[in-house]
């Protein structure tokens, strides 16, 4: 199997960014919170940038067209 590291301080491959924006992490700050990339050192934050702009996170167009996603949903009906 071919691995591609995108975070070697954990142990974060290309394949697992890609799962987890698959499952709705479309940001950063996101991807970090499902596996821990990005918050050890930080070099690869823009990698990470770099895999959900090129189309890896299918709720890009929404986020990108100014509509909420399901998550802003349930935080402005939790705020409520």
């Amino acid at each position: 199997m071919n691995r591609v590291f995108v975070c070697s301080c954990f142990g974060i491959t290309e394949q697992q960014v890609k799962k987890h924006a698959e499952d709705g992490a479309c940001t950063p700050r996101q991807i970090a919170s499902a596996c821990k990339a990005g918050t050890d050192c930080g070099s690869c934050v823009r990698r990470i940038q770099a895999i959900l702009g090129r189309g890896a996170c299918p709720r890009r167009d929404l986020v990108d067209q100014g509509q909420p996603v399901l998550a802003e949903l349930v935080e402005l009906d939790e705020a409520a």
